[in-house]
């Protein structure tokens, strides 16, 4: 094999492997003659197909061997990053900055199941510096999985939020459990294993003990050893500005990216930068810290269409937690008018209506001028929520994006500032480009 491996034959590598999966619309035995007329070098099947192919049980757990057998004769530093929210922009941040240091192979866009991991680590070559692994967990024992294909030297816990929590009896406790797996996985501090966690949350500070490798602390408080974060504030158009500390001294950080929540994943990255010892100074990790782009749409992405209006595109994904800081972010935005068009949550179990109702508080207390609600499901409840909470505001009710969008083209106006955002389930992305393409 002398490329990464794929689970699609539109996108094969030439030279590289194609694993024949089973998927939603399709099975990809029935795609081995494309992946081999595109240049696969063998196929991974479950049965004979006709091409060159070696035959599995299973397709998953080989492509994991597999994926096991290369970082095992990687020289690569492997560093896992984990959290309820900012999986994917941290992910970002640190291939941007610690690539001044050398190559650098990460997690395509935010692909950190089972799938997504063993396919990133066939990515990696010889020679390959740093190795970052985005790790998602939607049950216990998956990140343990994924520690068993290959184990980071460095794991990062950002946080213990809500995302996926209809599918933890135990609420965020067992979120915690999960995501502590990672720790649990790490080297000792003897062989080089390094804890990044996050002081402010009371659930990553607790994992602490849990872990063999040496800690290092990030917060957005003052913290006596660790990094942190002085006079933050935000610009009109919603980038943030903060004063990073460290142990070695202090420096300016301008963001381009769109949220407060942003800090802390940057400071989570200057923490793993200093943590690692790589040389660079806190001057060099900040001006890299300002230097980054965002690096994966729809996570508060910014658009600026020809007539002035502007998007914040932020429906990759949606939770309790990452709704409340994309709603405060639109606050602190400067705009003629402020308009949410918020749809439903998905994996919330038991939780959802009451998470459907706390959002519609939220939304009426951002200082919004128009709430679009999507859905017929549980966005009712968003919606009789904002209504009860602010009877004045302008609420409009539809049941599909096509609808918002027939609402969105007839009520927009220059310099309007629109939120758009739900779970990946909605596929508010098409309204996105839709609204972007006028």
């Amino acid at each position: 094999m002398t490329a990464p491996a794929s689970i699609d034959s539109r996108q094969v590598h030439p030279g590289g492997v194609f694993a024949a999966l089973p998927g939603r619309r399709t099975d990809g035995h029935y795609h081995a003659s494309a992946a081999l007329a595109a240049g696969a070098a063998l196929v991974l099947a479950a049965r004979p197909v006709p091409a060159p192919a070696v035959q599995v049980t299973d397709v998953t757990r080989a492509l994991g061997d597999l994926a096991r057998h290369v970082a095992d004769r990687l020289p690569a530093t492997v560093i896992g990053i984990t959290g309820s929210n900012g999986k994917t922009t941290t992910k970002d941040l640190a291939t941007q900055v610690l690539a001044h240091h050398g190559p650098v192979a990460a997690t395509d866009r935010s692909f950190n199941n089972e799938l997504g991991f063993p396919l990133t680590v066939l990515r990696a070559t010889p020679d390959t510096r740093y190795l970052i692994l985005e790790m998602g967990a939607r049950g216990r024992g998956h990140l343990s999985y994924l520690c068993g294909l290959v184990t980071p030297h460095v794991g990062v816990v950002l946080n213990v939020g809500t995302a996926h929590l209809g599918q933890y009896p135990d609420g965020q406790t067992g979120i915690a459990a999960a995501k502590s797996e990672l720790l649990t996985g790490l080297p000792s501090a003897d062989h080089g294993g390094l804890a990044i966690l996050n002081a402010d949350d009371p659930l990553v500070a607790a994992m602490a003990p849990l872990t063999p490798a040496r800690t290092r602390w990030w917060s957005q408080r003052p913290h006596p050893n660790g990094v942190y974060a002085r006079d933050v504030h935000v610009t009109p158009r919603g980038r943030e500005c903060f004063t990073l500390h460290t142990p070695e001294g202090t420096a300016p950080v301008t963001l381009r990216l769109t949220g407060r929540h942003h800090v802390g994943n940057a400071l989570a990255v200057a923490a793993l930068a200093l943590g690692l010892g790589l040389g660079l100074d806190h001057h060099t990790i900040a001006d890299a810290l300002s230097a980054a782009e965002p690096a994966s749409g729809g996570r508060m992405q910014t658009i600026v269409r020809g007539d002035g209006v502007t998007l914040l595109h932020d429906a990759y994904n949606a939770n309790p937690d990452s709704m409340a800081a994309a709603l405060t972010t639109l606050s602190t935005m400067s705009a003629r008018r402020r308009i949410a068009v918020l749809g439903e949550m998905a994996d919330l179990g038991d939780h959802a209506a009451g998470a459907h109702h706390h959002l519609g508080v939220l939304a009426a207390r951002a200082g919004l001028d128009v709430l679009i609600t999507i859905g017929t499901r549980t966005a009712p409840l968003i919606a009789d929520a904002a209504d009860t909470e602010h009877s004045t505001l302008d609420i409009i009710a539809v049941p599909d994006s096509q609808a918002a969008h027939d609402v969105l083209s007839r009520i927009l106006r220059p310099d309007d500032l629109v939120l758009i955002k739900a779970s990946r389930a909605a596929h508010l992305e098409h309204l996105v480009a839709a609204l972007s393409n006028r």
